[in-house]
C-alpha cells in the first residue's frame, strides 16, 4: 500500500510511503492571488516545479548531472553542472518529447503506479564511464519507451543504441558496472545487450506462456518489499543474479476497464495477486554468465507451504559482495524471522550468515554494506541494521556473521547509510538523532572502540527540516536538497568534512509572491498524547481570526494514519498541502494526527497497529479531535475526517466507530475489509486470517457500519489493482444492506494514484466534495 535506484545515490534513499497521501491541490486562499479552476489541480506543487531532481556525481566527480524541466513541468530533461566553472547546460532533450504515458505498456504502466512515479520526459539515466570509445569524457544512457539512447558529453546527436517497440518493450534496464553492456528484460525474458558491437544475447528462456518470468520483481516485491528490481549485476559484470517467478499457482483476479468503449483483451487487465491467507509467488534465484551458457539455481526455494521452506516465504533483498559471493535476505511469512544467506555461484550451495528475530516484526532495511578492507581484522565484514533496541541502527558483523558490535545507539533511528568511507574509517547516515520531525546528515567512526562509550555522530547538515543528500565518490562533498515548513527545496553543494557550503546549486527566486505568502501559511506543529500517555505530534492549519473571527471553528481532520508512514514533519510539502490551504481559506480548521503505529518513532511506538488496524489509529484520532474541542479550536458535533488508501480505510472506520465526534468522512480508495488485501502486508501486522478472525473481523469498516450517522462519500479509481474497487463495492453492499445513505464518486481509468488532469480537477471541484464541506457547518 503505498516512494533510480541504480541511477543516483539520491534514489537510493528510501521513501517514506506518502506516495499514498495525495495533496490534490486546490484553490489558494489568498483571493488577491486568483488561480482559475484548471490551476487547482495542477502538478507539480508551489515551490516544487523549478526545482531539479535525480541528482548524481560523474564518475570522475568533476560534473553533477540532474533532471530539469526549465518550464516548471512534470516533462524533464538531463542537464549537467560543473562546479568548477559554473557552467550548467541542458545535455539530453528526449527525442519525441520522451516518456508519456499514453504511449506506455500496461507493464511499464504498473510499474510507474508501483513506484509512484509521475515523471515525463526522461525519468532515469545512468552515467556510462570514461572510455576511450566514446571520447574523453564519457556519457549518459537514457531508456526511453523509444528505446535506449546514448549521449556523449561533447554535444553531439544523442545515438539510438537499442530500439524498443510497444510490442515487446525494453523492460528495467540497467549498465553494467564497467559500463560495457545493457540488461533487460523483454518478453518475460532476461537478456543483455553489447553497447560496443550492438549484439543483444537472451539469457534465459521458458518463463513466457508458463505463468513465469525471468529477471522481473513480483508484484509484491515492488508495492510492498521497496524492492523493484528482479536482476542484479556482479562487481566484475561477468554475472547476472535474476529471479524466476512462478505465479501459476495463484488464481488471476481480472479488472475490467468499465470505461471503455470497446470490450475484449484490450479492456481488461488480469493479475496474480497473493490476497492474504492464500498462496504467494513461487521465487527462485538463479546466476547466469552474461555471455551465455548454463544457469546455476541457487538452493532457495521461496513461496511454498511446506515445513521444510517455511521460513523463506519472501525473498526480499540479494546483493554481491566484493569478491562475488552472493547474498539475499529471506523473511518468513509471519515477519517474525529474517535470514542472511550467502551462495556459492559455482553450486548454488547456501548458508546462513546471521538471522534476525523479533517477535513484533522484522523490517526490511536496505543497510546491508559488505566492506572490502582486506588484511585487517575486518576483511570480509559487512555493516547491518537492528531494531533488536527499539530503534533501527547499525552494527558490524564479521565475515562468518557474528556481531562485532554497534556503530550506532540511542534513543532514535538511523534511516539509510548513504556513504561508507572505509580507508577513512567513516560512515555517514541520515537519521532522526535531532527528533523524529527531522532528517539529517551525520558522520561517525566506522570502528568504534568498544571498549569505550560509542563517540557522537557529527551532524553535517544545517537547519530544521529535511535534509536528502548524495555524497561524491571520492568523500569531499555532498549534494543537499533541503526544505522544511518555512523553507521551499534549496539544493547545496556542501563539503563533506564539516558540512559547509561551497556554493548554492538551486535557490528558489527571491521574487515569488506565491511562495512568500504560502510560508506565512506553514502550520503549527503541536504535541500532545494519546491515552496511555504517549506523545504525538500533529498539524494545525488555523483559519484567519481577522476574517473568520475567533475560534472555535468548524475542523476537517487529514489521515493516513497507517504503519510506514509519516505525515506530520517538518516539510514544505505540508506548507503546499493546497486542499488543506483552501479549507483553512474558506474558514475551516485544518488538523492532521500521526497516530500511533506511523513511521520514524521506533519499534515500540509503531508496534502499536500490530493486530489492531481500526482499534488503537482510530482511538487516537478521537483524541486528537478531543483535544482540539477542549483546547476550544474546534466545534463539537462540527468536525469532518478525510484522507486515502489507509487514511480512507481510517475515516470511514472513525466516522462508523465514532458517530458521535465525526459528522462527515471522504474515504477514498479505501481497504474496506483486510481479508481482500494484499498477503504480504496485511499478514504482517494482522496475521493469518486463519490465526486471528477477531481482528480482521473488528478491522473491517462493514463490522460497524450499523453504527453510521453521518454522511460518508466514497472516492476509488475502478481500475486501481492495488486497492480494489472491490473493497468500495463490499462497503456499499453492506450500506445498503443496513440502510444507511453514501454518497460515491468513481473514476472508471484511475488507478490507486490519480495521474490524469481532468479527474485531479474533478476531484477537487466536484460538488460532491463542496457539499461534503457544508455538512460540518
Amino acid at each position: 500500500m503505498q516512494s533510480p535506484g541504480s541511477l543516483t545515490a539520491e534514489a537510493k534513499t528510501k521513501k517514506p510511503r506518502n506516495d499514498d497521501y495525495d495533496p490534490t491541490p486546490m484553490l489558494f486562499p489568498d483571493e488577491s492571488f486568483f488561480l482559475d479552476h484548471e490551476e487547482t489541480a495542477r502538478l507539480p506543487l508551489p515551490g516544487y516545479g523549478a526545482v531539479p531532481s535525480s541528482f548524481s556525481f560523474s564518475p570522475d566527480d568533476r560534473r553533477i548531472a540532474f533532471l530539469f524541466s526549465p518550464e516548471g513541468t512534470l516533462y524533464r530533461k538531463v542537464f549537467t553542472f560543473d562546479p568548477a566553472s559554473r557552467r550548467q547546460e541542458m545535455v539530453f532533450a528526449p527525442p519525441g518529447g520522451g516518456l508519456d504515458e499514453g504511449s506506455l505498456s500496461v507493464e511499464e504502466k504498473l510499474r510507474r503506479e508501483r513506484a509512484r512515479e509521475r515523471g515525463l520526459g526522461v525519468t532515469r539515466y545512468e552515467w556510462r564511464p570514461r572510455r576511450a570509445a566514446l571520447g574523453p569524457r564519457g556519457g549518459i544512457v537514457v531508456p526511453l519507451p523509444s528505446g535506449i539512447y546514448f549521449q556523449d558529453l561533447c554535444g553531439s546527436e544523442p545515438e539510438l543504441k537499442l530500439p524498443s517497440s510497444g510490442d515487446s518493450p525494453i523492460i528495467d534496464p540497467h549498465l553494467s558496472p564497467d559500463g560495457n553492456l545493457l540488461a533487460f528484460v523483454r518478453d518475460d525474458e532476461l537478456h543483455v545487450f553489447d553497447l560496443c558491437d550492438g549484439e543483444v544475447r537472451q539469457l534465459t528462456f521458458g518463463a513466457k506462456g508458463n505463468g513465469k518470468t525471468h529477471g522481473l520483481a513480483e508484484y509484491i516485491a515492488q508495492e510492498e518489499m521497496e524492492r523493484k528490481i528482479g536482476f542484479w549485476w556482479s562487481p566484475d559484470s561477468r554475472y547476472l543474479a535474476f529471479t524466476e517467478v512462478d505465479s501459476s499457482d495463484i488464481p488471476l483476479f481480472r479488472i475490467m476497464h468499465q470505461g471503455k468503449s470497446f470490450v475484449g483483451p484490450q479492456a481488461q487487465e488480469d493479475h496474480a495477486y497473493p490476497f492474504t491467507g492464500e498462496s504467494n509467488v513461487r521465487v527462485r534465484l538463479g546466476v547466469v554468465p552474461v555471455n551465455g551458457g548454463e544457469i546455476i539455481w541457487m538452493n532457495l526455494l521461496c513461496g511454498p507451504h511446506d515445513e521444510v521452506n517455511g521460513e523463506y516465504e519472501y525473498l526480499a533483498r540479494v546483493n554481491w559482495t566484493h569478491d562475488n559471493t552472493l547474498t539475499a535476505q529471506v523473511l518468513n511469512r509471519s515477519h517474525t524471522k529474517l535470514k542472511l544467506l550467502k551462495f556459492d555461484i559455482g553450486t548454488g550451495r547456501k548458508e546462513v550468515l546471521l538471522e534476525e528475530e523479533n517477535y513484533v516484526w522484522v523490517t526490511l532495511h536496505d543497510c546491508f554494506v559488505p566492506l572490502d578492507k582486506s588484511g585487517n581484522p575486518y576483511s570480509g565484514a559487512f555493516l547491518w541494521a537492528s531494531e533488536k533496541t527499539g530503534y533501527k541502527h547499525l552494527y558490524i558483523h564479521d565475515r562468518n556473521g557474528n556481531c562485532l558490535g554497534p556503530v550506532t545507539e540511542g534513543d532514535w533511528i538511523v534511516e539509510q547509510i548513504v556513504g561508507v568511507h572505509e580507508s577513512g574509517g567513516l560512515i555517514y547516515f541520515t537519521a532522526t538523532m535531532d527528533g523524529p520531525l527531522h532528517t539529517n546528515l551525520y558522520c561517525s567512526s566506522l570502528f568504534p572502540d568498544w571498549s569505550m562509550p560509542l563517540p557522537t555522530p557529527q551532524r553535517l547538515t544545517h537547519g530544521d527540516g529535511r535534509h536528502i543528500v548524495i555524497l561524491d565518490h571520492q568523500f569531499q562533498r555532498f549534494i543537499d536538497i533541503h526544505d522544511s515548513l518555512k523553507s521551499p527545496p534549496r539544493i547545496l553543494l556542501c563539503s563533506l568534512h564539516d558540512g559547509s557550503v561551497i556554493l548554492p546549486l538551486f535557490e528558489q527566486p527571491p521574487a515569488m509572491p506565491r511562495l512568500r505568502q504560502l510560508q506565512n501559511l506553514a502550520p503549527d506543529i503541536i504535541q500532545i498524547s494519546a491515552n496511555d500517555g504517549t506523545p504525538l505530534y500533529g498539524a494545525l492549519y488555523l483559519p484567519d481570526e481577522k476574517k473568520y473571527g475567533p475560534p472555535p471553528y468548524r475542523t476537517m481532520v487529514n489521515v493516513y494514519g497507517g504503519p510506514s508512514v509519516q505525515l506530520v514533519c517538518d516539510s514544505w510539502i505540508n506548507t503546499v498541502d493546497m486542499r488543506a490551504q483552501y479549507l483553512r481559506s474558506k474558514g475551516i480548521l485544518v488538523w492532521k494526527l500521526d497516530n500511533r503505529g506511523t513511521a520514524r518513532r521506533g519499534l515500540e511506538f509503531e508496534s502499536h497497529l500490530k493486530q489492531k488496524f481500526g482499534r488503537t489509529d482510530a482511538d487516537d484520532q478521537l483524541a486528537g479531535v478531543e483535544w482540539l474541542v477542549k483546547q476550544g479550536l474546534a466545534k463539537a458535533d462540527h468536525i469532518g475526517i478525510y484522507g486515502w488508501s489507509y487514511g480512507g480505510y481510517l475515516s470511514a472506520m472513525c466516522l462508523v466507530r465514532y458517530p458521535d465526534a465525526f459528522r462527515c468522512a471522504v474515504s477514498g480508495a479505501p481497504v474496506t475489509s483486510w481479508d481482500g488485501y494484499d498477503s504480504f502486508y496485511t499478514e504482517k501486522y494482522m496475521r493469518l486470517p486463519s490465526e486471528n478472525p477477531e481482528a480482521y473481523e473488528f478491522g473491517s469498516i462493514m463490522h460497524h457500519v450499523h453504527k453510521l450517522k453521518g454522511s460518508l462519500l466514497l472516492v476509488h479509481g475502478m481500475i486501481d489493482e492495488n486497492v480494489h474497487f472491490r473493497h468500495t463495492a463490499r462497503l456499499v453492499n453492506a450500506l445498503i444492506a443496513a440502510r444507511k445513505k453514501y454518497d460515491l464518486l468513481v473514476f472508471p481509468d484511475e488507478q490507486h494514484m490519480q495521474r490524469r488532469h481532468m479527474d485531479r480537477l474533478e476531484r477537487s471541484q466536484t460538488k460532491k466534495d463542496k457539499t461534503y464541506l457544508l455538512k460540518i457547518k
